[in-house]
């Protein structure tokens, strides 16, 4: 499998980014990252806000929802993390009771086209500490309007494996919705060396923040890096 850091670096402008790795210790963390283009994109932040981390404006004061919202929370079970609303959503379900599975389907894609940014969602469970479910609702390439909703299981990750899930796939020009997931392997032994691959590793141009997540911390404890 292509190594982490080649798999980021060959991905000049991914957007957003939802990641589990087991390092080469043998712990589980989950990992998120920002990227953007544009002055109001790479106008925000990673923040703990409490038991939560949450996308928040770096410079203006003007709330909007598809570029500022809670990036990670837990309930329980899981530690949910992603790159819009739908991650409160999701919690929200699972407290009511509803399984990984049915908290991450029935989800839509951003509206906001032309690109129609996929939602990606990531549940690590707190229970089994090796146990991932990926969420996607990504745009068709066709004309349909609904979206293409997808769930991943992942189990018993050997140490140094990656699963991750990008919202594009760019070289920073031309901008296409990304691979389902793709597979990879860090050489990260704690979550301090898999924040630094996972930083030095995506475009100095495009990055704005990144965290690394531990399952059985608050998410409000996140390590964080940003530009």
């Amino acid at each position: 499998m292509t190594d982490l850091s080649t798999l980021l670096a060959e991905n000049r402008y991914p957007g957003r980014g939802v990641l589990c790795a087991r390092t080469l210790s043998g712990d589980v963390y989950g990992g998120y990252f920002l990227t953007g283009r544009s002055a109001a994109s790479r106008d925000r932040t990673l923040l703990p806000q409490g038991d939560e981390l949450v996308v928040a404006p770096a410079a203006a004061t003007a709330h909007d929802a598809l570029r500022h919202y809670v990036a990670a929370q837990q309930t329980a079970d899981w530690l949910v993390f992603g790159n819009g609303e739908q991650v409160s959503t999701v919690a929200d379900r699972l407290h009511a009771g509803a399984s990984a599975a049915d908290s991450l389907g029935d989800l839509a894609y951003e509206p906001d086209p032309p690109i129609l940014t996929s939602r990606i969602t990531a549940l690590l469970s707190r229970r089994a500490p090796n146990a991932a479910v990926f969420g996607a609702a990504r745009p068709s390439s066709g004309s349909r309007t609904s979206a293409n909703v997808m769930t991943l299981t992942v189990k018993d990750l050997e140490p140094g494996e990656v699963v991750l899930l990008t919202t594009y796939r760019s070289d920073g020009v031309d901008v296409a919705t990304a691979q389902p997931f793709a597979e990879s392997v860090t050489r990260a032994r704690t979550p301090e060396e898999l924040l630094d691959e996972l930083w030095t590793s995506l475009s100095e141009e495009y990055r704005i923040a990144a965290a690394v997540l531990d399952p059985a911390a608050s998410p409000g404890a996140a390590l964080l890096r940003s530009a």
